[in-house]
């Protein structure tokens, strides 16, 4: 193993390994007493084998019983031990598969924002499940497979080069050659299993954006296309597969030619020494035997060399995940315990990428306790960005943003975006109830809580006319409610939350004239005593706001009421006649 998998290894696998030590000695242990049963073996056929050919009169029925019963009491230990090395072993290998499942779902809640923008959930998903199923298989039979081949190599090498070391040494210098052969091999499947990988993530993220978009695709009539992309990335996942089976059965070919050398060394000396009375048949007997043995444990570990390519590279998979950096904030951050919601904008520059230029530029801006902001221009001109760096979804590229003259980078993320509350365009409502949807995030409220919410929000009725009222199941995505519906759980979910700084993100754009009338009703309620952001498509919706801002690509472009906007004749001007 080259030296940089090492240290992946010792960094990334070992500490897990290590949690289960016990387990896995007492693996050892039995993996040792089988491998003692299997070794025994060959050496109690020699012995009946040498007094048959010596003195057929020394082969007595009692002593055939008695080797037959010491054989059988070492079978009996090798089924407990084999029980132990299936059942607690694997066992150990789904308890590391689990600690290290929990620990990247972990780490993958603190990546930040932008590394999602980039990332396939599919491959994501991958990650999670397939490649930490192999390392739980690769973390049991490792260690297993190894000790028990290096085990049978040694025992049996002293047991025949005892019998005869030229006949010995010349038989066991092919095995060399073999791992030789599987080194080299190994190489080149290990990089065919991380493009397999790959492509095997990209395959999950088809299937996951077809079927979560199923609706789409059917409206549209484009399960052809759909079908096509999907084939197009199968076929790819197909032929990378393909590359490394070619791999390993070019392997497969090395083996079986070492292996057929050595029997071909066999029978040629050992032919010459039985000729020549330098061993007994009873020697050559054995010698057969253990061969045999070695070669099967040979191949064994050439056909674990697959599973262990896939461990190996399920662990660098692993380790490229909890690398990332996680978000700042996590850790010993100053709490925030009262809110008043007072926002200051100082200087703020940022960008997504800085190829790509900024999207924000030197924005400066202070919004009171209490004000209800609306943010419009026109479509990119930064709007959404903005309100999502009030609570550091993306990091600065310059400048401050403070709350209650506090910097946000000073403060714990949890307890600052716990003082915002958030509601979008594009609701996203978590399988389950709907009760669970309006508490969730406040595990500590209660039923009532929920209620007296969706009372506020306007949507206690709906809900008390779904079959199950407030148990009612909502889909996948709350699938089985209209957007006004699931809109209103949003707002609802809000209330629960009792934010002081509130996000208002183009919330009634998507929906139709009588579901926004009601939305329009709850929002009204909500933003009561709140510090309100209101990003606004429609212009005729923030005409009460208490300020606008006008936001294009040059910054904050004017800002204040709707009367004053219009009296300047500028940008919102032209903005607002657009729009009539």
């Amino acid at each position: 193993m080259k030296k940089e998998n090492k240290g992946m290894m010792k960094k990334w696998f070992i500490p897990y390994f290590i949690r289960h030590k016990r387990v896995m000695i007492i693996d050892l242990i039995c993996a040792g007493l089988t491998t003692g049963c299997e070794l025994v073996l060959p050496m109690l056929v020699r012995e009946m084998t040498s007094i048959a050919t010596t003195d057929l009169s020394k082969l007595t029925l009692e002593l055939v019983l008695s080797m037959a019963g010491i054989y059988a009491v070492l079978k009996l230990i090798d089924m407990a031990a084999g029980y132990y090395m299936i059942y607690v072993g694997h066992g150990m290998g789904v308890k590391i598969e689990r600690d290290m499942r929990e620990d990247m779902f972990s780490h993958l809640l603190t990546t930040p924002f932008s590394y999602f923008d980039k990332t396939k959930v599919g491959q994501l998903m991958s990650r999670i499940t397939t490649d930490l199923f192999d390392i739980a298989e690769f973390s049991h039979h490792c260690p297993e497979e190894f000790f028990i081949a290096g085990l049978k190599i040694t025992v049996s090498f002293i047991i025949l080069a005892g019998i005869n070391p030229l006949l010995t040494i010349s038989t066991f210098i092919i095995i060399p050659l073999i791992f030789f052969g599987t080194v080299y091999f190994r190489r080149k499947m290990r990089k065919a299993f991380q493009e397999r990988r790959i492509i095997a993530g990209d395959v999950n993220a088809q299937t996951e954006t077809t079927l979560l978009g199923i609706r789409v695709v059917k409206s549209f009539g484009n399960e052809d296309i759909e079908r096509e992309k999907f084939n197009k990335e199968s076929r790819h996942l197909s032929e990378v597969q393909t590359d490394s089976y070619r791999y390993m059965a070019r392997l497969n070919c090395v083996v079986r030619l070492f292996d057929g050398l050595m029997y071909i060394i066999m029978i040629l000396l050992g032919g010459y020494f039985l000729i020549t009375e330098k061993i007994t048949a009873a020697d050559m007997t054995a010698y057969l035997l253990y061969i045999g043995m070695l070669i099967a444990a040979i191949k064994r570990i050439v056909e674990f060399t697959e599973q262990f390519e896939k461990g190996v590279t399920g662990v660098e998979r692993f380790k490229e995940i909890m690398e990332i950096e996680p978000e700042p904030g996590y850790g010993s951050r100053e709490e925030l315990t009262s809110v008043e919601g007072r926002i200051d904008f100082r200087d703020v520059t940022f960008s997504y990428e800085e190829e790509k230029g900024d999207v924000l530029t030197h924005i400066n801006l202070s919004v009171e306790k209490g004000e209800n902001i609306a943010i419009v221009g026109p479509s990119g001109s930064g709007k959404t960005t903005l309100c999502s760096l009030i609570s550091r979804f993306y990091e600065l590229k310059s400048g401050k943003i403070l709350l209650d003259g506090k910097d946000i980078c000073d403060l714990s993320l949890a307890s600052l975006r716990n003082a915002i509350g958030v509601v979008q365009q594009d609701v996203y409502l978590f399988s389950g109830s709907v009760l669970e949807n309006i508490l969730y995030g406040c595990p500590a409220k209660t039923k009532a809580d929920a209620i007296e919410a969706a009372k506020k929000a306007g949507a206690h009725d709906f809900i008390m006319s779904l079959p199950d009222g407030y148990e009612t199941y909502v889909g996948e995505r709350g699938v089985m409610l209209s957007g006004g519906q699931k809109q209103r759980i949003s707002i609802a979910r809000v209330f629960v939350k009792n934010p002081p700084v509130l996000v208002l993100d183009e919330a009634t754009s998507a929906l139709d004239n009588e579901s926004e009338q009601y939305i329009k009703k709850s929002l009204s309620e909500l933003t009561k005593g709140r510090t309100t952001f209101t990003i606004a498509h429609r212009l005729s919706t923030v005409r009460n706001a208490s300020r606008i801002i006008v936001l294009t690509e040059k910054g904050i472009e004017e800002q204040g009421t709707h009367e004053e906007l219009l009296s300047r004749g500028g940008f919102y001007k032209k903005l607002y006649e657009g729009e009539e």
